[in-house]
């Protein structure tokens, strides 16, 4: 990736910051273009000691604005785009499916147009586009472009994985298991459940649509439920860590016996990197770890991981708001399930393990101690990011229902 420049839109929300760090800690001589309409998620405060105005480049805007984009791509020669710009938050989408629908669906395909525009060079004898060499968009999207899969067992049952190349995405990790039969693959028909996830669908058909019609260079990834450092904190994880650490109530939706499939942000990244540089164009890829857990228990394994560090390290106390005796499940209050709330997501890697040799090299409680350690060490971030209009919007969302 030396001496590419790329554009990467959303980088100041959660995912396409940790990409950006990740990217410049890794490559000495690329160049980074940030677009990023600092909504609610957005967190300018995330990427500050990134950007230089040189190696980094700051732009609010957003990708629904044609003249901007067209005015970027003049500006710089841009090699990669890496689209993380989405609505993603499916309680918000619930509320509000137009917004989904307008960012997500409008502006993926006017970044595409812009992308195109600025990239061709001519056309070859059948008429379709030739473009410069070396370009690639790339569409970040989610595993819940597959709807939803059936939870087959109630209490887990072993992860038998045969394939000797797909073992390594679980070398060194124990108990493995699985909650159902079925996985995410790529050839899975596209069947969202929520307006968050048609909206995201709906962008990657255009995004293929647009490699079909103009053999415009592009990947798609899919991936699990990510979690780790600059998250908000009205994702599960995130909001876990900062209620036990106020004592207050931990909102669980339902039964807490939805399946997710966990992976590591910073893993995530270096998926993006790999589907960017190798990835074959035109293909879609999944990126999962195998780390299936119901909410519940990820819950309770936050307040085990959060009471244990406090025993352990009395430094963190200064981030805790109650008394240690308080941190326990107590705390956890299940409160009305989500509308048409998706039961288990498990995605199958096998795809970008065997093609691209990628692997996460989180296990999940590995990560999720780490997670824990950061936000503990990080509360001037977590304090900018809550603000009145969060509290108002969490208050909307949980103490209602």
């Amino acid at each position: 990736m030396k001496d590419k420049i790329l554009l990467v839109t959303g980088a100041a929300g959660f995912i396409g910051a940790n990409f950006v760090k990740y990217i410049l800690s890794k490559y000495v001589g690329v160049k980074v273009i940030i677009l990023d309409k600092l909504t609610y998620a957005g967190n300018i405060g995330t990427i500050t000691n990134e950007i230089d105005g040189d190696k980094v480049v700051f732009i609010k805007g957003d990708i629904g604005n044609q003249e901007l984009l067209d005015h970027i791509f003049n500006l710089y020669d841009i090699d990669y785009v890496v689209n993380f710009a989405a609505e993603s938050h499916v309680d918000r989408s619930i509320e509000n499916p137009q917004l989904f629908l307008q960012t997500n669906i409008l502006g993926t395909q006017n970044l595409l147009d812009c992308t195109k525009k600025a990239w061709i060079k001519g056309k070859d004898k059948h008429g379709y586009p030739i473009y410069k060499e070396g370009k690639k968009y790339l569409q970040v999207s989610t595993d819940e472009v597959y709807g939803s899969l059936i939870k087959e067992f109630e209490t887990p049952q072993t992860l038998d994985i045969l394939d000797d190349d797909v073992k390594n995405i679980v070398k060194g990790r124990k108990d493995l298991k699985t909650y159902g039969k079925s996985f995410f693959k790529e050839t899975n028909n596209l069947d969202p459940r929520s307006p968050y996830s048609a909206s995201k669908t709906s962008a990657d058909h255009i995004v293929i649509a647009y490699h079909e019609t103009y053999h415009l260079p592009i990947n798609i990834t899919r991936c699990s439920n990510n979690y780790g450092p600059y998250h908000f904190p009205e994702k599960l994880i995130p909001l876990i860590i900062k209620n036990t650490l106020e004592g207050k109530s931990l909102p669980v939706y339902g039964k807490g016996d939805n399946v997710r499939d966990w992976l590591y942000v910073e893993d995530h990244a270096k998926a993006i990197d790999l589907v960017l540089q190798k990835g074959r164009e035109g293909e879609v890829y999944n990126v999962g770890g195998y780390n299936e857990e119901t909410n519940i228990n990820i819950v309770k394994l936050i307040i085990r991981t959060i009471k244990e560090l406090m025993e352990t390290n009395p430094q963190y106390h200064t981030s805790l708001k109650t008394d240690l005796n308080q941190i326990n499940d107590s705390l956890i209050t299940y409160v009305g399930d989500r509308l048409g709330h998706d039961m288990r997501y498990a995605i199958d890697p096998t795809k970008i393990v065997k093609e691209l040799g990628w692997y996460p090299e989180t296990p999940f409680e590995d990560g999720i101690r780490k997670t824990v350690i950061w936000y503990l060490e990080n509360q001037e971030w977590v304090e900018s990011v809550v603000s009145g209009d969060y509290q108002k919007y969490y208050d909307q969302m949980y103490l209602n229902r």
